[in-house]
């Protein structure tokens, strides 16, 4: 029996990179899944691709009625909802804080949190009627440490697991369960975004990243978006049944500050052999 046999789930950010490795394996493991991404058409083909276990909606998770509608689908469609997993994302604004413009907080803070908020909020009434569910929401290791990120968004990170936290304490009553994966280097297009690259040029740095991440941490090879999947497989299943509250670090024991200083932030972009735009994020 797989783990998930029965289970409903939204996966938000689900078209590509950690989600859409989410999306595969929660069908493989038996849930049926509503894929919420921006990305139309590769959100359709992913879910033509998948059958009747998969469904997609285009969904801008800063729009609070798009997390909403993501959620009334899975109940429409599959008659419950089991796992609510907030992984969209980006990289968010970066930059020297007194150069960042104020418009770049507002859309980091949008896309980080906000959405996360909004994804917890409408899947605790469907979740208390049924008397359980799991929450999962993607943070980061730049949420618990710094010198990992920019600071928008270790600060998003580090409020979506604080967030994680709060929220546990409240709907442990009702059977629910809220968790916080932290993943470390995975090799997604999220650092190609934010620099500025196309979903395409992006993913052409996958080979490059895969050549940076595997000497940067214990584990001597990349983390990947399945490595993550997997984590999220297990906190939605009955397997973590007593697990609730936490963030769980993804990141093969990279050291601390792997990015925690200029020199080191320059030789990662001068690895990857792009040209860095005036205004850029990690």
């Amino acid at each position: 029996m797989a783990r998930l046999d029965g289970k409903v789930a939204v996966i938000t950010g689900g078209a590509s990179g950690i989600g859409r490795a989410s999306v595969q394996l929660f069908v493989e493991e038996g849930a049926r899944v509503v894929i919420a991404d921006i990305m139309e058409d590769r959100g359709r083909a992913l879910a033509d691709e998948l059958g009747k276990k998969a469904v997609f909606l285009r969904a801008d998770v800063s729009q609070e009625d798009d997390v909403k509608a993501a959620v009334d689908l899975a109940v429409e469609r599959f008659g419950r909802l089991d796992c609510m997993f907030n992984n969209a994302g980006i990289g968010g604004a970066g930059g020297p804080i007194d150069l960042i413009p104020a418009i770049g907080f507002d859309i980091t803070i949008a896309i980080l949190f906000r959405s996360v908020f909004f994804g917890m909020k409408h899947a605790a009434p469907v979740m208390k009627e049924q008397g359980s569910g799991s929450i999962i929401s993607t943070a980061s290791i730049a949420g618990l440490r710094t010198g990992f990120a920019g600071h928008f968004y270790s600060a998003c990170k580090a409020a979506v697991i604080h967030m994680t936290r709060s929220v546990a304490i409240e709907l442990g009553p009702f059977g629910i369960r809220v968790n916080s994966i932290c993943p470390g280097g995975i090799v997604t297009s999220i650092f190609g975004r934010g620099l500025g690259m196309d979903q395409d040029g992006a993913e052409g740095l996958y080979g490059k990243l895969e050549g940076i991440f595997e000497g940067s941490q214990s584990i001597k090879r990349a983390g990947l978006p399945e490595d993550i999947a997997r984590a999220a497989v297990w906190l939605a299943s009955d397997d973590s049944s007593f697990v609730s509250g936490t963030a769980i670090p993804v990141d093969g024991a990279v050291p601390d500050g792997m990015f925690g200083d200029e020199e080191k932030v320059t030789a990662f972009l001068d690895a990857l052999g792009v040209e860095v735009p005036a205004e850029w994020s990690l």
